[in-house]
Formats: structure tokens, sequence, C-alpha cells
């Protein structure tokens, strides 16, 4: 079982462990970030760079189907480079990434004063608040430290994929956090899924250094104020430390 099974001609056919909580005909926004992510690292690939920011312009609904996923360099360099890469369905453009490669220091690093994230927790069975989905939240594995699916405000979890991203591949690090990522207005929504949108149209991911390891611990909160637009944060860390901040524009609407 895997999130994406390959087709020629750079298609990817999306199963159903990518189906998001809004509607089962459409994907989380999480797997299609890990494949773009995907096509940013294989897109004239490095050894001596790492993505310090990645940018994904949701486009519209991603339906859980056959789609195209292509890549190029769009600003090369020796120190720092850009990356697109562009996700289409029946050739319509369904996501957009763009990422900011930079040539890894080459001196000691500076100890982080980032929060530790809290220990992960022993073995939890997965809560799942009724009408959000059974895809993508029941293919990746939970474990809760403070808040859950159906409880509203900020939240801190542990997640890892149940599955790899796509046949016969380990994920990658960056492919591991961005299939976390877009979880953050999820884990910590302030409205009722049942009533109300908060869909974000964007995600961007600043990291520090690249996660070590399967888990990823997604600290999360949403704000929502009067007249204005969601907005959810998150510090996405590894069981080492801090690795980096994401952050999530939301429309907010009644459904």
């Amino acid at each position: 079982m895997v999130f994406f099974l390959p087709l020629p001609h750079d298609r990817w056919q999306a199963t159903e462990h990518t189906s998001g909580p809004w509607d089962e005909r459409f994907q989380h926004a999480g797997p299609p970030s890990a494949l773009l992510a995907r096509a940013v690292e294989n897109c004239a690939p490095r050894t001596d760079v790492m993505v310090a920011r990645m940018t994904v312009e949701i486009l519209g609904p991603i339906p859980v189907g056959e789609l195209t996923v292509t890549a190029e360099l769009v600003r090369p360099g020796r120190s720092v480079e850009l990356i697109r890469a562009v996700m289409s369905h029946e050739g319509r453009e369904v996501a957009r990434a763009e990422a900011w490669r930079i040539r890894r220091a080459a001196d000691a690093s500076v100890d982080s004063r980032a929060p530790v994230a809290p220990p992960l927790p022993e073995g939890q069975s997965v809560r799942v608040n009724e009408g959000w989905g059974s895809g993508y939240l029941q293919a990746m594995e939970w474990r809760w430290v403070r808040g859950q699916f159906t409880e509203p405000g900020p939240a801190t979890v542990w997640a890892r994929m149940r599955y790899p991203l796509v046949d016969g591949e380990q994920p990658s690090p960056l492919q591991r956090l961005m299939i976390v990522a877009d979880s953050g207005n999820g884990v910590s929504a302030e409205l009722d899924l049942a009533t109300w949108h908060f869909i974000n149209p964007e995600l961007t991911v600043h990291l520090h250094r690249e996660p070590v390891g399967e888990w990823i611990c997604l600290d999360a909160t949403t704000t929502i104020s009067a007249g204005g637009v969601g907005l959810a944060t998150s510090t996405l860390s590894d069981q080492g430390g801090a690795v980096a901040v994401g952050a999530q524009s939301l429309f907010i609407a009644p459904r």
C-alpha cells in the first residue's frame, strides 16, 4: 500500500490513502505536498544543498485520480537555487511548489534555543472525529500530546507515515516533513468541520535542518480574527528538536 502509484511519462495515480476530510473525492494536501517535494529533490539533484523553504500553492481541489508532476530549475546558482514543481490533472494545474535550495553550511552549528518537543508518547489508537474521513488520516499514525481531532484549540501531535509515498522508495526527510506540515490547521482547528470550511490555499515551510527518523512532531495553533482570515502556524520537530516552522493562510466560510 502506498499513497501514489507510478504511471509512465511523469504521471501518478493517487490512491485512497490520499483522500482528505472535506470530500473523499479530493486529496488532503499533505500527500501532494510530499510528492511535489519529491519532484523538487529529483530536479537537478545535488548532495551539497538542502531545501530551506518550500511553498505549495493549492490552485484548486486535487482529485484522487491521475496526476502529472514536473519540475524545473528556474534560478540556478552555486550557493542558492530555486526549483519550481507543477502538479496537473487533465491538463489543468492543481498545485504548484517553489523551493529554495541553499548550500549546506560548512561551519559548526549554534545550539538551537527553540523549545524541545515533548517526548513521543507510547502507542495510542487513532482518534478521528466523525465526518473527518478515513483516507489520509488513517494512512498516518497519530500520537497526541495535547488536544486531538475532536477538541478545538492548539494541539501537539507526533505523526508518521504508515505507508511509503511511492512504491519501492523510502520517503526522504523532506517528504516526511511536508506530508505532516499541511495538517497544522486540522489538528489545531478552532471550528467544527461539519459546519465550517477552514481550508488553506497555501502552505509555507521554512527549514533550518532536515528531520531525522520517521516521526514528526506538529505543534500547531490556529488564529481566526473577526473580519479577517485564518492563520495556522506550527513548529515541526523530530526527536532531536525543532527543524522547521510552517504557516497556512485559511479561507473561512460556513459549509
